[in-house]
């Protein structure tokens, strides 16, 4: 093992205050342990995660703040005690890049419910520093949070898979929504939306796009392969749906009525909720009329993380992406604020960032 890793100085991107614009910076990352991946990060997408960090959404941010966690890169250094990755591999890194290890959670390999889950960026790292995200040249994560890319599958595509492909992935195998047959709406068309319509149809789904954009139309058709589309603002349209589907996948984060949509789904159907409105407002009858679900979800561990990715693989599933230089972040970020990205950034970070 080469001493690289602790002279080496990082380069990245960060916010210094709730502006949340973005400029260089320059910074040290850990030690690498003997359990630790040094990864040479190459790609990095754009998640509103990115968003409501560097502007303190949460009231939590700790300038100055790196963003971002859909990672990929190749494999530059590795600890003593790794086994399972090496040198010049293709790895991602995702949401966090620590848990307990121990807990309940842990051990069933969903360390994104760990109560001492540590985010990628904006967290407390093992060794008492802030982490700091893929905005950056290079990044030190145990080998457990990282993820094999197969050979093949582009870097910058890989790269939203982390979270975005992730997000939607994970409840939809929770809830068997892999049922080929049964049908499957998916409300809004963004980084995730676009996700779900790649799924639904790979599990050989019928798939309808609920959406309260009409130029959403012809690339939920004609480039994504929905069955149908359907503007969510058109009483009628709606009304010609109800209990037509089996699942639903809500990606919305702006508030929205729940009532409509519930009425939507067959008996026993299941909407899962993946965005985050400020609130849920919705009749007890659209749950209790019907037998009827709503779920929420988050990203996902360990395994259905690697199993996810290899899925996309095999199946040669693509998220749709605009790649960006580090240069274009701030106007990225803007734009992502007002949903103009079809449909998902990917920083070019090996090289613009210099």
């Amino acid at each position: 093992m080469s001493t690289e890793s602790l002279t080496e100085n990082c380069i990245g991107w960060a916010a210094r205050d709730v502006s949340g614009v973005l400029s260089p910076y320059k910074f040290s990352r850990r030690d690498l342990g003997s359990d630790d991946i040094s990864l040479k990060i190459t790609h990095c997408g754009v998640c509103y995660a990115d968003v409501a960090w560097t502007r303190n959404r949460h009231g939590d941010s700790m300038y100055p703040v790196v963003p971002g966690h859909e990672i990929v890169g190749t494999v530059k250094e590795v600890g003593t005690n790794v086994k399972n990755f090496k040198v010049g591999d293709h790895v991602g890194v995702g949401t966090y890049v620590n848990s307990c290890r121990e807990c309940e959670f842990c051990n069933d390999r969903q360390e994104v419910h760990c109560s001492k889950c540590v985010y990628t960026f904006n967290g407390i790292d093992v060794d008492g520093t802030v982490t700091k995200g893929g905005y950056s040249s290079y990044i030190v994560v145990h080998e457990r949070y990282c993820f094999r890319i197969p050979d093949g599958y582009p870097l910058d595509k890989a790269a939203p898979l982390l979270c975005a492909g992730l997000t939607v992935y994970t409840p939809m195998m929770h809830h068997n929504m892999n049922q080929p047959g049964k049908s499957l709406g998916v409300i809004g068309l963004g980084g995730l939306g676009h996700m779900a319509v790649k799924f639904g149809k790979a599990f050989g789904l019928k798939v309808i796009v609920l959406s309260t954009s009409m130029s959403k139309r012809e690339e939920a058709l004609n480039l994504l392969g929905a069955d149908n589309f359907v503007l969510s603002s058109d009483e009628q349209q709606i009304k010609n749906l109800t209990r037509s589907l089996d699942f639903i996948v809500d990606t919305a984060s702006g508030d929205h009525p729940f009532d409509p949509y519930m009425s939507l789904l067959k008996v026993s159907g299941v909407l899962v909720l993946v965005g985050f409105p400020s609130k849920i407002i919705l009749s007890p009858a659209s749950l209790n009329i019907g037998a009827k679900t709503i779920s929420g979800s988050v990203t996902g561990g360990t395994k259905i993380t690697q199993e996810m990715i290899d899925f996309c693989a095999t199946n040669k599933i693509y998220p749709e992406i605009e790649v960006i230089p580090i240069q274009y972040a701030n106007e990225a970020l803007d734009r992502m604020i007002n949903r103009d990205v079809k449909y998902r950034f990917v920083i070019d970070i090996e090289n613009s960032l210099n």
